[in-house]
């Protein structure tokens, strides 16, 4: 970036005040729309981690199921 120089009073003109609103107009723009970004995306972490969690709890849940299931298999073969 190019060090900033303060522009003299005698050369703000129309066209030069028509450029520093249009400048604080885009840069107000980018900020809220870079502000919208990181909302949406803290919005999808929480859902993805909530996901997560309900997926981690599942898979606890059909490995006990799994190893209920075998140790009755095993029961059973044992018996016969």
């Amino acid at each position: 970036r190019s060090e900033k120089k303060a522009i003299p009073d005698d050369h703000k003109d129309d066209k030069y005040f028509e450029r520093r609103k249009r400048n604080n107009n885009a840069a107000k723009k980018s900020r809220d729309s870079r502000k919208a970004r990181e909302d949406e995306i803290a919005i999808r972490a929480s859902f993805l981690e909530k996901e997560n969690a309900i997926l981690r709890a599942q898979v606890a849940t059909l490995r006990e199921e799994a190893n209920s299931l075998r140790q009755l298999l095993l029961q059973k073969r044992a018996r016969h």
